[in-house]
């Protein structure tokens, strides 16, 4: 398959474009500056793109038969709510104008339901830091429900997903729908190398359609 990956240099996107050619598909490794493109393989064709524009989106995704947004306005951007909402919209505008109709997203777990009507970002437990990120991400996925001409998905991590808990991909993972995926120790976790399978798996078998999904171990 051609698959677009948005934000193909940040920690998730580079481990979706080595699962993606690993498993010998073609990539359009879509970044604001390409050359930082770090997997060099013959199956990588980096592109540069702003993700504020939807025509520039439109023109770096046309031709691939699903875009994967790893888009993320960073954590440290006092303005991460509002540019996650305006790029995300962009590039959903942008994927549509280049005809493309599958498009995955990666969010947070924010937005996941620890309980019955409490989401993660909500809780008094949840770090007061990454909670306009978190928030931006789920007001998304709240806006792409109404999606209906793309065959949309939403992908929300492990509650732990962050580079102290990646470095190995042990190959499995269990899914869930709105809810973490907890381990026998009552943790929701996922390497970055096991996200980037589950993900290059939801391409391959589009399991989870105008769905929202997660996993963990």
């Amino acid at each position: 398959m051609k698959v677009a990956i948005i934000g193909a240099t940040g920690f998730v996107g580079t481990a979706l474009v080595k699962e993606l050619t690993d498993r010998g598909h073609d990539v359009i490794a879509i970044a604001r500056h390409p050359e930082k493109v770090t997997i060099k393989n013959p199956l990588v064709h980096p592109v540069a793109a702003d993700v504020m524009d939807k025509d520039q989106v439109a023109k770096a995704v046309k031709g691939s038969d699903v875009v994967v947004s790893a888009y993320n306005s960073g954590w440290a951007n006092p303005r991460i709510y509002e540019d996650f909402l305006a790029g995300s919209r962009a590039i959903q505008a942008g994927v549509k104008a280049a005809g493309v109709k599958r498009l995955i997203v990666i969010g947070g777990a924010g937005s996941l339901e620890i309980k019955p009507g409490l989401q993660l970002v909500d809780s008094p437990q949840f770090p007061a830091e990454y909670k306009r990120g978190a928030s931006g991400a789920r007001d998304y996925l709240n806006e792409l429900r109404h999606e209906n001409e793309l065959d949309w998905t939403f992908f929300s991590p492990a509650i732990l997903m962050n580079h102290e808990n990646s470095g190995v991909r042990k190959g499995h993972y269990r899914l869930g729908l709105d809810n973490p995926v907890f381990d026998a120790e009552g943790k929701s976790v996922l390497s970055v190398e096991d996200l980037a399978m589950a993900i290059v798996d939801e391409v391959e078998q589009a399991r989870h359609i105008r769905k929202r999904f997660t996993a963990g171990y």
